[in-house]
């Protein structure tokens, strides 16, 4: 019988994705546009300062076409806390002003396929905790898609005994790792979650990392075999203070 593997699992992620109902916000008093960017303001200052307690994370960026406006991405410990904030975001006085584009909700997810050593468990260790629960970096752009592992005959990832899926696994991670300090890369888990198996959420400061990766990527054995791809979506960082600027007519 195929040997499951164990996972790690972090904190949990929801990216959720909104459209800005221009129309409405042309139509609307200066007042009542100056109300909702403060209320926006004030969420976003209130979830730094949950950041700054490292209990939790967040990001804001502008998206790239017409698949939405606006991709926020949370990590909180629990459900329930992203729910609240996707509640308190919607119940907002700009929340008044957006329509629901797009979600996704999964965990951070690190898998156990390398033995312990000495006898010590990796999620034990502060750099998988680390990675378990991080910081989202704040890097000029994001380009954020769903996946998952082919299940179609005799490319069945769900078939494949442990060490050949580890093999593969390693391979990909090679070519990942050279592009460390280019890109910045979280996989979450959303098999039970989600529509699909997996997120990959990659930061980069010069979007074209974001096609070179995924574009090496494709060539690996886990990939080119195994690999189903969703949606992507791909966007600019918005920071608070720029946010005044974007919402201007």
């Amino acid at each position: 019988m195929v040997e499951a593997v164990e996972t790690m699992d972090g904190w949990y992620s929801l990216h959720d994705l909104r459209t800005i109902d221009w129309n409405a916000w042309k139509l609307a008093s200066e007042e009542e546009r100056k109300e909702a960017i403060d209320s926006l303001h004030t969420l976003l200052t209130k979830w730094e300062t949950v950041e700054e307690a490292k209990e939790g994370s967040q990001v804001l960026y502008k998206v790239l076409g017409q698949k939405a406006d606006l991709m926020f991405m949370f990590l909180r410990p629990t459900v329930d806390e992203l729910s609240d904030m996707e509640t308190e975001l919607s119940k907002s006085k700009f929340g008044e002003f957006l329509l629901p584009a797009h979600s996704y909700v999964s965990v951070v997810e690190l898998s156990k396929y390398r033995e312990s050593k000495d006898g010590v468990d990796p999620e034990t260790l502060p750099e998988t905790q680390a990675r378990l629960k991080p910081i989202l970096p704040k890097w000029e752009y994001i380009c954020f898609y769903p996946m998952d592992r082919r299940r179609q005959g005799d490319e069945n990832w769900y078939t494949l005994e442990k060490n050949v899926r580890a093999k593969m696994l390693y391979e990909h991670s090679k070519t990942g790792r050279k592009y460390a300090g280019k890109v910045k890369q979280i996989i979450t888990g959303s098999i039970g979650l989600d529509d699909w198996e997996w997120g990959v959420t990659l930061f980069a400061h010069e979007p074209l990392q974001f096609k070179k990766i995924v574009y090496e990527m494709r060539f690996d054995e886990v990939s080119s075999k195994y690999g189903e791809f969703g949606e992507f979506f791909v966007g600019n960082h918005l920071p608070k203070e720029h946010l005044q600027n974007y919402l201007s007519l």
